[in-house]
Order: C-alpha cells, then structure tokens, then sequence
C-alpha cells in the first residue's frame, strides 16, 4: 500500500467515525468537516475530481452545519 492510499483509507475511515459521532458533541461535526476537507485533497491528489469535488461540497455543508449548531455559540 502506498502512502497515499494509506492517506486516503485513514482520512475516508475518521471520516466515517466522526460523521457517527456527529450527535455527541458539535466538535465531531467540525471534525467531520475537517476529514471531508481531508478526503477532498485525496480524491483530487488521486485523479478522481468528481470525488474530490462531493467531498469539498460535503465539507462545506458540515462547516456550515458546526456553525450554525446553537450549542457552538454557547461556548
């Protein structure tokens, strides 16, 4: 295995974990935005844009779901 595919299991795999964990605290959403962001830079470093494009999309909406969460701006 390559180290970008390594880069691109382990960011798809926290990925996969935050985004079940999401509900417990609004710092796994930003985490999950952060692995989507993540998996968007292997996706383009692989070749496969579309890949990289959903997951830049998806980070976006996760970004802005962690910023919008009413727990966050109590803190």
């Amino acid at each position: 295995m390559d180290s970008l595919t390594l880069y691109g299991f382990i960011s798809v795999s926290l990925m996969l974990v935050f985004y079940a964990l999401e509900g417990r605290s609004h710092w796994f959403v930003l985490a999950f935005a952060v692995t989507c962001v993540m998996s968007s830079a292997y996706g383009f470093l692989q070749g496969a844009w579309p890949f990289g494009m959903v997951e830049a999309i998806w980070s976006i909406v996760a970004l802005r779901r962690w910023w919008l969460l009413p727990e966050r701006r109590r803190t």
